[in-house]
């Protein structure tokens, strides 16, 4: 976090930048890192040092994790520079976007021979790994901590020299089947495409962006120092840049919730402690419930970038589990209908005015790997623009305290910090103050 106070967000943000294109330029390393923390502008560098690199002539390679991801990339690149001719590799019954068709210079092909030799190839990390011929002087591979390391081996071969581009304080990379056997060895195809390339290649350079432009000032610090204690970083905005606010007075206790979120920026709605199946029927509906009174109460969202209603569209509520996903949705009034509701994995990257969060540990009797993963909470309490409420039954600190980690040490693993406890006292611990 810098400590020159006189230096702009802009300004200091925009030094880092240069310094990862100057590296990029130079060409004297095989691989350049960029840690980000939530909503620093990650897609915007990715756009823009692809961008930057195809107009030096040299065709180009975009590696995502998914199809969103993918789609997004494409639009943005068809804004900022759209003489640049894209292909957008595919599966065979892959249906271009509304975004995809847009694009002034884009082809969609399920194979690279079909693509034309475009300056900018891009698709999935799934859908590279089925290429088997060609090489590309460069690729940029976007969301690189939530990539398998050996999803990275498997298109390592397509490319000479790499941009990486990603959160690491955001979820791991998870798998279905059970993965013991490779703990511990370097090539662990568990650990993060990132992880594995630092380890093996601890000389490459590796630059943090230093600002969020989505997080508020009333978010910023808080989210830092839960889960980016060793780096940190700061808002783009400051205290009086944005506000939200309710037209309508309160009339119920969902109300002073959403009158203490719009005021300090946070808020915790707090049920009775017990013990309850994963998906609590009550927590369920007071999400559900927040959603609909801050559409009922007419909010508006000021902003540096203007002012607007707050509409089903800039409202979203996070969960861990589908099932409590699911389960949410069904209990949505009328008037919420349209407001998004996922999980924390389907939930990253994307931002919002307000968030409502069901926190991963209400309700229980134990504090899991799954439900401590830091990563887990710092995607859900880290979608917002202007406020988020968290959700929680009582208990979750007298949880923690009781149930400390269990979980195996491995050697030769690294520790990742800050490990879960950490990060759920360090907010739960914020939340009671406001």
């Amino acid at each position: 976090m810098s400590s020159n106070a006189l230096v702009s967000p802009a300004e200091e943000a925009a030094t880092v930048i240069a310094a990862v294109l100057s590296d990029l330029r130079s060409g004297s390393h095989r691989g350049v890192v960029v840690d980000s923390p939530p909503g620093a502008g990650k897609s915007t560098l990715v756009v823009r040092a692809a961008g930057e690199l195809a107009a030096s002539g040299a065709p180009l390679m975009i590696v995502a994790q998914t199809n969103e991801q993918v789609d997004d990339l494409v639009d943005r690149l068809g804004a900022r520079s759209p003489e640049v001719t894209v292909g957008r590799l595919s599966a065979v019954d892959y249906e271009p976007s509304a975004r995809v068709r847009a694009h002034p210079a884009c082809r969609v092909a399920a194979k690279v021979a079909d693509l034309g030799s475009p300056a900018v190839t891009i698709g999935t990390a799934a859908k590279w790994a089925t290429v088997t011929e060609g090489t590309w002087p460069w690729a940029i591979v976007d969301e690189a901590y939530q990539m398998r390391s050996d999803a990275l081996l498997r298109v390592a071969p397509r490319f000479e020299r790499a941009l990486f581009v990603g959160d690491p304080g955001q979820l791991d990379p998870f798998s279905t089947v059970e993965v013991d056997r490779w703990v511990g060895l370097s090539w662990d195809p568990m650990q993060s495409a990132v992880a594995v390339l630092l380890r093996h290649n601890p000389d490459l350079p590796v630059h943090r962006l230093p600002v969020s432009w989505r997080l508020p000032a009333s978010a910023a610090p808080v989210v830092a120092a839960a889960f980016y204690p060793f780096t940190g970083f700061r808002s783009g905005t400051g205290p009086a840049d944005r506000r939200l606010a309710f037209q309508r007075p309160a009339e119920d206790v969902l109300d002073d919730v959403l009158d203490t979120a719009a005021a300090t920026g946070w808020g915790l709605h707090e049920l009775p402690a017990r013990f309850t199946v994963r998906t609590d029927a009550e927590a369920a509906a007071a999400c559900a419930a927040l959603a609909g009174r801050a559409l009922i109460r007419d909010g508006v969202a000021e902003s540096e970038s203007g002012s607007g209603p707050l509409t089903p569209a800039r409202i979203a509520i996070g969960a861990a589990h589908r099932d409590q996903v699911a389960a949410i949705r069904a209990l949505l009034p009328p008037e919420a209908a349209e407001v998004t509701v996922d999980t924390a994995n389907r939930l990253q990257g994307r931002e919002y005015d307000l968030t409502v969060v069901l926190h991963p540990l209400s309700g229980r009797r134990d504090a899991t790997a799954f439900h401590l993963e830091s990563g887990r909470l710092c995607v859900l309490t880290s979608r917002h623009r202007h406020s988020c409420v968290v959700v929680a039954r009582a208990g979750i600190a007298e949880l923690l305290d009781a149930h400390p980690s269990t979980e195996p040490m491995h050697l030769n693993v690294p520790v990742k910090f800050p490990d879960g406890w950490e990060a759920n006292q360090s907010m739960l611990a914020h939340l009671y103050r406001t």
